[in-house]
């Protein structure tokens, strides 16, 4: 079983939504991530080298949510999850979209979680 490095409550603006309007507003979404990856070697080490960097990842997930366009929380949370595994050596990734009041005073998020393998990507 892998270890994971989690990112949680990222708050990034998303071009994202069915219509057009909507991905012109770029409202944020909120985002948690899981990387799984054996880290027993960064944990003896304690050397930035032997993990993932943090940023590094949360600029790969901001890139993927701010500069492209998606109208499905689905594929934003697909993109995320494939760009991470396509820059990083990590095993799997999960990937939870929540988009803030989807329906004005109704619900106060909708949202996804995918998992992505490294297999996935073949």
């Amino acid at each position: 079983m892998s270890d994971v490095i989690l990112l949680e409550g990222i708050q990034v603006p998303a071009a994202l939504g069915v219509t057009a309007a909507e991905r012109r507003a770029r409202r944020p979404v909120l985002l948690d991530i899981e990387v799984e990856r054996d880290l027993a070697r960064a944990g003896r080490t304690d050397r930035i080298g032997d993990t993932l960097h943090y940023k590094r990842i949360f600029e790969v997930i901001e890139d993927v949510a701010s500069n492209q366009q998606h109208k499905l929380v689905e594929a934003l949370g697909d993109r995320i999850a494939r760009a991470v595994l396509g820059k990083f050596d990590a095993d799997a990734v999960s990937v939870t979209v929540r988009k803030s009041t989807p329906i004005a005073g109704v619900l106060q998020y909708a949202g996804v979680r995918v998992r992505r393998t490294r297999e996935d990507l073949a």
